[in-house]
């Protein structure tokens, strides 16, 4: 495990910083794309055959950035701490067209870039802060008894200048904990501490993610994050979900950013209903993200794919498992997959690199699920993402480490 965190840790050189001067479209574009090592590891672990062989042409190739790579949470975060600048950085630097923000809100009601509205405990150092864990929807409780350590604190329990005080840091927690010092370690084994533990990676704004990622020239795709709390917040109040999903909309037109850059997202239809009513120009190319099969079988998420699309929506968004699956030993396309690219749905898919070692007997977890039974290295990886390019026909892929998706989209010609 150990050699495994050493190439990763030398998989992404010194990263440059924006001058804070330099605010227009693509005044701070990276024009040299870095892959580093994982991509031509994974190819030299692939088995001989076509794609391995074609893959491995490309290895001299000059890279550029690729619309197809998505930066999911930024596109770094086997290394930096998720939706932060640097994670962010990490994954233009990998070659990353497109960046994402996930949406919610503080308890006056700014909005910042957290991948759900209650990971605070997890995902910052807010339980060691006395007078911030206090205001948690529920303060740290160390293990005892038998029981886990346990928090819950989420953005709409603090100000936006109370979040601002607050240090990311890589997702994960200690349920064994007996202090809050104890309680933020946990960094899943495939990821890495080292630069999270040197570096007060602060919390982005809505407002400075767009600022950010114009300024490196990049295209934009902000998820709306379902709300945890009851809306309208604070109760009685009239900040509704419609007000919510204008706002996020609302900060894009502030900046003066052209609705053809925007990829929105919701897991909630009744967002995209909205979107494709009051905002039609932004919700054109709006992603409706998908997780009803976790629940439901496949095939009801397949026949509700009919109603989406007479509904308005043109892209989808559902997860790895859902577009793939296995026949005759072979990685094909899924009912899911057929079904949607005859209604003339595009399709986007998440997360790649995300799901630790294919090699360690998960066989990928949740991320292979539909193919664990031929998933046995981690190499399988670019066995799968050639199914979706090729046969399933993505327009993008959401990836935890951005140089595997830049890499394949290269060699592809995929831009």
């Amino acid at each position: 495990m150990a050699s495994a965190l050493l190439w990763l840790a030398l998989a992404v050189p010194a990263l440059a910083t924006p001058t804070a001067s330099n605010t227009g479209t693509g005044q701070n574009a990276i024009s040299r794309i870095s892959l580093g090592p994982r991509p031509y590891w994974l190819i030299d672990h692939l088995e001989d055959g076509p794609l391995k062989s074609k893959l491995a042409s490309c290895t001299e190739k000059h890279m550029r950035r690729s619309d197809f790579s998505i930066g999911h949470r930024g596109g770094g975060i086997l290394e930096f701490p998720e939706e932060t600048r640097e994670s962010i950085m990490a994954g233009t630097r990998m070659g990353a067209g497109i960046q994402e923000c996930d949406v919610t809100f503080t308890k006056d009601k700014q909005l910042v870039c957290r991948h759900d509205q209650c990971d605070l405990h997890t995902t910052t150092n807010v339980v060691t802060i006395p007078e911030l864990n206090a205001k948690c929807t529920a303060p740290f409780k160390p293990a005892s008894n038998g029981a886990k350590a346990t928090a819950k604190c989420c953005t709409s329990d603090f100000t936006l200048a109370e979040i601002k005080t607050l240090c990311s840091k890589m997702d994960g927690s200690n349920t064994a904990a007996l202090t809050p010092a104890d309680y933020i370690k946990g960094t899943p084994v495939f990821r890495t501490d080292l630069y999270s533990t040197t570096t007060c990676s602060a919390v982005l704004t809505l407002k400075e993610y767009i600022k950010l990622v114009d300024g490196l020239g990049l295209k934009f795709t902000p998820e709306l994050k379902t709300p945890v709390v009851p809306m309208p917040f604070p109760a009685g109040s009239d900040y509704t979900q419609a007000k919510y999903a204008q706002q996020m909309i609302d900060e894009f037109k502030a900046a003066g950013i052209k609705p053809e850059r925007v990829f929105i997202q919701s897991f909630l239809y009744d967002d995209l209903l909205y979107w494709l009513k009051a905002e039609p120009k932004f919700a054109k190319q709006a992603i409706f993200l998908d997780e009803s099969a976790d629940t439901t079988p496949l095939s009801a998420s397949v026949a509700n794919l009919t109603k989406y699309a007479a509904g308005g929506v043109k892209i989808m968004g559902p997860p790895l498992p859902y577009l793939v699956t296995v026949k005759d030993g072979q990685i094909v396309p899924s009912e899911y997959a057929v079904e949607a690219k005859r209604l003339g749905l595009k399709i986007i898919t998440w997360s790649l690199d995300r799901s630790g070692f294919l090699g360690d007997g998960s066989h990928g977890g949740y991320y292979y699920g539909s193919i664990a039974n031929v998933t046995n290295h981690e190499s399988d990886v670019y066995k799968l993402l050639h199914v979706l390019a090729q046969d399933v026909g993505v327009q993008g892929v959401f990836s935890d480490w951005s140089a595997t998706v830049t890499y394949y989209a290269n060699c592809f010609g995929i831009f």
